[in-house]
């Protein structure tokens, strides 16, 4: 099993910035790569960042690349995600997700586990 805890989220104004966290327990977290995703009400969750397990690929959603940055420290089992520039339309409860098969995916139903959520709410 794995448990997987997000936090940093909150209120913002546009143009802000906020780091996001994901600490893991419970599996060997520097095996496996983890990616973030977001969704709000009605819509279908929406990847945002992916990175291997080592930390030396990262992949980013068209409309987030440039202004979030996903890392991770294998060493205190923690995924970060740091966001930049925020827009209203970064509005959304924030998960982090770990991916047991190391796909490195941007599709949200390669994932095993996932986080509970963190709300981040930009105001413009």
């Amino acid at each position: 099993q794995v448990q997987l805890v997000e936090s940093g989220g909150g209120l913002v104004q546009a143009g802000g910035s906020l780091r996001l966290s994901c600490a893991a327990s419970g599996r060997t977290f520097s095996r496996y790569a983890m990616g973030w995703f977001r969704q709000t009400p009605g819509k279908e969750r929406e990847f945002v960042a992916a990175i291997t397990f080592s930390g030396r690929s990262t992949v980013y959603a068209d409309s987030v690349k440039g202004r979030f940055t996903i890392s991770r420290d294998n060493a205190n089992n923690t995924v970060y995600l740091l966001m930049n520039s925020l827009q209203a339309e970064d509005t959304a409860v924030y998960y982090c997700a770990l991916d047991t098969l190391n796909r490195f995916s941007n599709n949200w139903r390669r994932y095993d586990y996932w986080g509970q959520g963190t709300q981040v709410t930009v105001s413009s």
